[in-house]
């Protein structure tokens, strides 16, 4: 990939000026459909969009020492992260990449994550670090599931390259791939029935609960963020490309949005679990899934 492609990539379609937009249309979408789920009228179109104005133009609180200086870098870092990832999703064929960057939008994926729970640590606050205990604890959970989905499907394609597996067809590894992480995606993207860590009626937002201002809409834009990319690399795993790269396109966007509405009414239809319950789930999930794609594993070989 050359430096032109990348930047392209980064800073248009599929990154920032495609992608920041799409980040507040797709949280539009998770609140309108919980909304009308719950039989209420919901939040106009524009709302995540105002909502950010709006925090851009609140004070935040005052921090001294190197723990205020951590609370301002860590929803940078973590908008960053997310818009690199989604940069490297391999939307339109022939855009380039390079041997491995599946490794790297994994890497880029999971940061989010982590600076959520340095987040609630930095913040010194009982609620703040009781949420990033309860993230740490589902991240290791639904990670044995994400992690042995995306290797396998890797593995069974014989590559790590992103634009070499959206171009291969679909195998019934790969099928089973995409289906685990869907069942992986609630517990990323921190909705029912595995909200935990930010329970607002239990730890009021959790590692949140500090943050307010434009350090608060970073955090809502990252968010938006990983919606696009997870929704996105489930995507482009599910339909391999097309010679046309506006056929391309327009999957992408489909899909993506379908993904979206799909999770957001199972949030809706949903009620929380506890923390127990869900390490449970995804360790079960891990254990079935394994045995499954090493079946699968052998079952190609021996068709081979």
């Amino acid at each position: 990939m050359n430096l032109t492609i990348a930047l392209a990539r980064l800073l248009i379609f599929p990154g920032l000026l495609f992608a920041v937009p799409t980040a507040w249309f797709f949280l539009w979408v998770e609140r309108k459909a919980v909304a009308l789920m719950q039989q209420r009228i919901g939040p106009p179109f524009m709302q995540p969009f105002f909502d950010f104005i709006k925090l851009l133009g609140k004070t935040t609180p005052a921090r001294s020492g190197v723990s205020g200086l951590l609370m301002k870098a860590w929803p940078l870092l973590a908008v960053s992260a997310a818009a690199g990832a989604v940069g490297l999703l391999p939307v339109l064929p022939l855009s380039g990449g390079f041997q491995g960057d599946l490794v790297l939008l994994l890497a880029l994926m999971e940061l989010p994550s982590i600076c959520i729970i340095a987040a609630g640590f930095s913040s010194r606050s009982i609620f703040g670090e009781i949420g990033s205990a309860r993230e740490a604890v589902l991240t290791v959970s639904y990670n044995v599931v994400f992690l042995l989905a995306v290797v396998s499907i890797a593995v069974s394609q014989h590559t790590f390259r992103l634009e070499a597996l959206a171009q291969l067809p679909a195998s019934p590894l790969r099928w089973l791939g995409v289906l685990a992480i869907l069942v992986c995606l609630p517990a990323k993207l921190h909705i029912n029935p595995f909200s935990l860590p930010n329970a607002e009626q239990e730890i009021y937002s959790g590692p949140m609960i500090e943050y307010a201002g434009p350090e608060l809409a970073m955090w809502e834009l990252s968010h938006g963020l990983e919606w696009v990319a997870a929704a996105g690399l489930v995507a482009t795993l599910a339909v391999p490309h097309f010679a046309a790269g506006w056929i391309d396109s327009l999957l992408f966007v489909s899909l993506s949005f379908g993904i979206v509405l799909l999770l957001s009414v199972l949030a809706a239809a949903t009620a929380r679990l506890a923390i127990d319950t869900t390490a449970r789930f995804y360790w079960r999930c891990a254990l079935m899934f394994a045995g499954l794609a090493i079946a699968s594993t052998l079952l190609m070989r021996l068709r081979a």
